[in-house]
């Protein structure tokens, strides 16, 4: 079978990298950050929470950048919180937003209203005049129940976009099946993801990059900028920020993606690969 990365125009034993950036969409920090890692750092993709309070102004700045719908069903912080741009009463809590909680997203939610509601967050964002290159799940809720996989394939397959897989923090047999199921429905994947357990954890991500196997990997951060808005209501703040910092420093990511002989891509190419 032909390996992705040939399918792509490269070599066998090439080693793709997508480095994305997750939470577009979230605050204005997160915002400033994210597209400042991707016009001036070295970040090559970015998910947009389209709920979230700061989505439309990360829509406005928006210049044809290599941008994914980051499905959302959570509102996962204690004081600051979204809830479903549709009428879905299955996917809100007692304060009328998102769970805070993966759980009882999967306890409580009907199927039939995440369907509607991801598949209404994508529209958005069309409507908005993204270029939408992939799909990915907020916190892998999506990614895991087989009822939620489902919605989540069939969007991949209706919108003809690549998504992203669930990676080592799940067993293999769960990551073997998700997939198989992905590449019956001839939807593109990337060939391994990189999860990073603790943001801003420089060394995680040099590790990740001396350890790049051939195919297309992506590792994603969740960078921002250092602003008292992000400090009022992430707890993870400087993790965030040393994100920023690592993907715009210029020197580090440059250097170790030199040193792996990766080449840099974002979900465009996959995206087209699979539309062709």
């Amino acid at each position: 079978m032909t390996s992705l990365v040939e399918r792509l125009g490269h070599r066998p034993d090439a080693k793709l990298l997508i480095i994305n950036c997750d939470d577009l969409g979230l605050s204005h920090a997160v915002n400033v950050g994210v597209y400042d890692a991707l016009r001036r750092g070295l970040a090559t993709s970015a998910g947009l929470m389209t709920p979230c309070p700061w989505a439309r102004d990360a829509a406005a700045r928006y210049r044809g950048e290599d941008i994914g719908v980051h499905l959302t069903l959570n509102a996962e912080w204690a004081h600051y919180r979204w809830g479903p741009i549709t009428s879905a009463d299955s996917l809100i809590d007692s304060d009328g937003v998102f769970p805070r909680d993966v759980g009882a997203v999967w306890r409580l939610a009907r199927v039939e209203e995440v369907r509607s509601e991801c598949r209404a967050q994508i529209e958005r964002a069309l409507a908005w005049g993204l270029d939408i290159t992939h799909l990915n799940s907020h916190i892998h809720v999506l990614q895991l129940p087989p009822r939620f996989f489902s919605v989540y394939l069939d969007l991949a397959v209706a919108f003809r976009l690549p998504i992203r897989l669930t990676g080592a923090n799940t067993s293999s047999d769960i990551e073997s099946s998700v997939r198989e199921l992905a590449t019956r429905a001839g939807v593109v994947v990337p060939d391994h993801i990189v999860h990073l357990h603790q943001m801003g954890t420089r060394k995680v991500i040099e590790q990740a990059l001396s350890d790049l196997r051939p195919g297309v990997t992506e590792i994603y951060a969740h960078p921002a900028v250092d602003t008292p808005e992000l400090r009022a209501f992430a707890v993870d703040w400087p993790d965030r920020v040393s994100d920023h910092d690592l993907l715009t420093d210029g020197v580090t990511i440059p250097a170790l993606v030199e040193q792996a002989r990766a080449i840099l891509i974002g979900y465009r190419p996959l995206r087209d690969l699979m539309r062709d």
